[in-house]
């Protein structure tokens, strides 16, 4: 997906995103993020909107940018930072444009504004999948209709696969080596993700692999992508159940 495209899924996701949050109030639990409150979930998008502001203002040589400032309590003053900090992204992704180096962390695919463009469309939509399940008072996948077209679910596959799930793994190392075919079955596509306990950096190939896979996760891209982020999926998972939960974000 283009630059522009990333632009208007984070814009439409945010809209939705606030809409669930408005009908829902601040003290519902959000049951896809045990802990958590909508008030937490609110704040923390608020957050990170803030934080990727600053980042997208930084060259690559810089340091970590600040830390985001707190945001506001109360919960209509809350609702309202909210929506400052998104306008204040958008209009920064859109006056530095796609190719203005950046700030980006370590394991990012490119110093540029693309990176903070891809990142915070698939964080915005994710969380509005938080914000719909909060909504509806469920982790039945059932409960809720399909909120991704398939072509950004691949979009996002594919960045979870490369970009997130890597740093994760980095982190985090995997209890044990091998391989898992991630397939989205309403899509041509398919990924091959081999991991290791030796610390060698992951490997990402389109396609599937020449011998059996040790795990698949398969689905529509949907439900795939959902997977990805340990929220309420109907994806499938087959063969070696530990390597396919190392594939999940945190």
């Amino acid at each position: 997906m283009e630059f522009g495209e990333h632009i208007e899924q984070l814009t439409a996701h945010a809209v939705a995103f606030r809409s669930d949050v408005t009908a829902c109030g601040p003290d519902p639990v959000v049951p896809t993020c045990p802990g958590w409150s909508v008030r937490q979930l609110v704040r923390h998008l608020a957050r990170v909107y803030q934080w990727v502001e600053r980042a997208l203002r930084s060259v690559p040589a810089d340091l970590e940018p600040p830390r985001p400032d707190e945001p506001p309590a109360e919960w209509p003053e809350l609702l309202g930072y909210w929506d400052s900090r998104l306008d204040a992204l958008i209009t920064a992704l859109t006056e530095i444009g796609p190719d203005m180096p950046t700030w980006v962390f370590a394991g990012a695919d490119t110093e540029t504004a693309r990176f903070w463009a891809r990142r915070q469309a698939h964080e915005t939509a994710i969380h509005r999948l938080d914000a719909v399940h909060a909504r509806i008072g469920s982790v039945d996948p059932g409960a809720v209709t399909p909120v991704f077209g398939t072509r950004f679910a691949a979009d996002g596959i594919d960045e979870a696969l490369r970009v997130v799930i890597p740093r994760q793994l980095r982190r985090r190392p995997p209890q044990r080596s091998g391989s898992v075919l991630v397939h989205a079955v309403d899509t041509d596509l398919a990924w091959t993700v081999r991991i290791s306990v030796d610390g060698e950096p992951v490997r990402v190939d389109a396609g599937g692999p020449e011998a059996p896979a040790d795990a698949s996760v398969s689905g529509s891209a949907d439900q795939v992508y959902r997977a990805l982020w340990q929220r309420p999926s109907r994806a499938v998972r087959r063969g070696d159940l530990v390597l396919t939960t190392a594939l999940t974000p945190p």
